[in-house]
């Protein structure tokens, strides 16, 4: 034992020696981080983490739980996931219910420091600059920044401004929410420094430019100027709303509206005197066929479409599970999909006719044939019975070789003996049924329609539009609309419609208010636009209030025809539509009032008790 312990101190003395001589070993750095000193003091690290403060962006809207099924645009076929939660109106401080972590109060603040760091360390730079790039970065940190305090204002209304970044030796952390008025002039304060420092400078794909810097900062104006943040008229609308919290936390509790719609436009229009979109500048209809093509090449941002993305979320050398996976989440069970979000016959029944008339069931030329002769974005953004698509896997094939979207129940004749054949792409599927749609139509926007690509393990590079140049246009025609200029909001107007084959509105007044809203409905279908704009021009109980419904479709044999395999044909089969309500067991919509906004979480609140003391909801 002795021998032991006389071994044992003279290793210890060895070890003590080695460390007196050199002690590097102890200051040694992790080999997959980056010390915070080495980042601010080297211009390529600090670019890299300038470029990280974009990962709060997600994979944009593209997750398998879309904003969309929150609206009258869808709903999400699988429950137990918090979408209800929000559609019932039984979101409160405890449970919020389903929030993409793209808009969260955490995540936001999260990368709100990220931003004011950044800020903070380039606006004094310890290492050789080229000063364009620097101002770049900085341009891009306070865009950054803006945009995500601009999701926690539409959101959530007022919230606490944060213009740097906190330290241990803080005196405190408590921070009370800002009014909403000076919420929208931080962030529009932000957006105006960033466009500035961004002229001239030379666009990188998927970070912000001076366009995006406008059009955000025209989305923020748009929404003040609107009925939800306008006190007066939001009291007006809704006396119940200051009952949730205190009302300048959630609008402007004063001023003139009419200067806040002057701004409003010009912001928009300063985006159009920049950029140019795609197909604009029509002086009437294109063809049916090419104004399909043209809505899909905007979606896809192909063939010139990639003209409408002023700030898009790339999905480069990413993974099949991390992007690009539209077409397994959203698309048909027939095709071993998951249906995740499907539309509703609310949103099917708002897009027009070919001639610019509306859609009535009451008219029985439309409900004999209500997919004939319909506004070229509805061929483009949703799959609907007979439908022709994409060839079915191997393994399917031979059950419907022509590749038509069947949602339906019809008759086949079996060896002399008729049964039902359920479709391939319903509820009563031989193929994976449970992921069968419930409302009989499934997305086709934003799927590329390429056979080669197979949708459930296939990756495909399309951008999700954060913010686009037509974004700017409906913006500008909004606010022309609400100062009374007419003519030049149907001139603009009418561009985005003659280039997807729509004619020309001629409305006026309130008509054609009703008129823009619904072609904003239309056009940005699934963009995360729905869900702010009927909560802004405060109808939301109108429309998110109604129950999602779909469409039954049966059809029968005409007199001496028959089929042994299914097909869509309407020489051989008549078929009837009838519109249905959802069951209030999958989905009992509700709304509520205190649904204008989210909640905070209570978990947050207990973390910064001047939140408690100054509540918005």
């Amino acid at each position: 034992m002795n021998r032991i312990n006389k071994y044992l101190t003279f290793l210890l003395a060895a070890c003590f020696t080695l460390t007196a001589c050199n002690d590097d070993f102890l200051n040694t750095k992790p080999l997959g981080e980056v010390d915070e000193t080495s980042v601010w003091t080297d211009l390529a690290l600090a670019e890299a983490f300038v470029v990280g403060i974009y990962q709060g962006l997600g994979n944009g809207g593209f997750d398998e739980q879309m904003l969309a099924s929150l609206t009258d645009e869808a709903m999400f076929t699988h429950p137990g996931r918090g979408i209800n939660t929000i559609t019932e109106a039984r979101s409160n401080s405890a449970d919020i219910g389903w929030v993409n972590g793209t808009l969260s109060w955490n995540n936001m603040y999260s990368r709100i420091r990220a931003a004011n760091l950044a800020i903070d360390k380039l606006t004094s730079p310890n290492f050789p600059h080229s000063g364009a790039t620097v101002d770049r970065l900085i341009a891009e940190a306070r865009f950054m920044r803006a945009y995500y305090y601009h999701q926690l204002m539409r959101y959530y209304g007022g919230f606490p401004i944060i213009d740097k970044p906190y330290t241990l030796d803080a005196p405190t952390f408590d921070i009370p929410r800002n009014t909403f008025e000076e919420c929208v002039n931080f962030i529009v304060a932000d957006l105006d420094a960033a466009a500035g420092l961004l002229v001239g400078k030379s666009a990188i794909r998927g970070r912000a430019t001076q366009a995006a810097a406008l059009t955000l900062k025209s989305r923020v104006l748009l929404y003040a100027a609107s009925d939800l943040h306008d006190g007066p008229t939001a009291k007006a609308k809704s006396p119940d709303l200051a009952a949730y919290g205190k009302l300048e936390y959630l609008a402007y509790a004063s001023g003139n509206r009419t200067e806040r719609w002057q701004k409003a436009q010009a912001a928009a229009k300063a985006v159009l005197d920049i950029a140019s979109g795609n197909q604009m500048g029509l002086s009437a209809p294109v063809d049916h066929a090419t104004g399909i093509q043209n809505y899909i090449n905007n979606s896809m941002a192909r063939n010139g479409g990639q003209n409408e993305i002023l700030l898009g979320r790339f999905f480069i050398n990413l993974k099949a599970e991390n992007g690009g996976r539209q077409g397994l989440f959203n698309g048909p069970n027939g095709y071993n999909n998951w249906a995740g979000n499907t539309p509703v016959q609310l949103l099917i029944d708002d897009y027009e006719m070919m001639d610019g008339t509306s859609f009535s069931w009451n008219n029985p030329a439309h409900a004999a044939a209500p997919y004939d002769k319909r506004d070229a974005r509805f061929y483009a953004s949703v799959l609907y019975d007979g439908a022709q698509w994409k060839p079915r896997s191997s393994a399917n094939q031979s059950r419907d070789p022509l590749g038509q979207i069947q949602t339906g129940t019809y008759p086949i004749n079996s060896g002399g003996q008729i049964l039902n054949h359920f479709g391939l792409d319903t509820r009563n599927s031989p193929i994976e049924d449970w992921n069968g749609t419930y409302t009989g139509y499934y997305f086709r926007k934003f799927i590329d329609a390429n056979p080669a690509i197979v949708d459930q393990n296939t990756w495909q590079e399309i951008p999700w539009p954060v913010l686009r140049y037509t974004e700017a246009v409906l913006n500008y025609v909004e606010a022309s609309i609400e100062l009374g200029q007419f003519d030049v909001a149907k001139a603009w107007l009418n561009q985005i419609r003659f280039r997807v084959g729509q004619p020309a509105v001629t409305e006026t007044g309130d008509a054609l208010r009703q008129r823009y809203r619904n072609e904003r409905r239309i056009e940005m279908a699934y963009e995360e636009q729905r869900y702010h704009d009927v909560r802004r021009w405060m109808i939301a109980p109108q429309t998110l209030g109604r129950q999602a419904n779909g469409i039954n479709i049966t059809a029968s044999f005409k007199p001496g025809q028959s089929l042994s395999r299914y097909k869509y044909d309407p020489t051989v089969y008549n078929y009837v539509y009838k519109v249905i309500d959802m069951d209030p067991g999958k989905e009992n919509r509700k709304w509520l009032d205190k649904m204008y906004y989210l909640p905070i979480h209570r978990d947050e609140m207990n973390r910064n008790e001047l939140l408690v003391q100054n509540p918005g909801y």
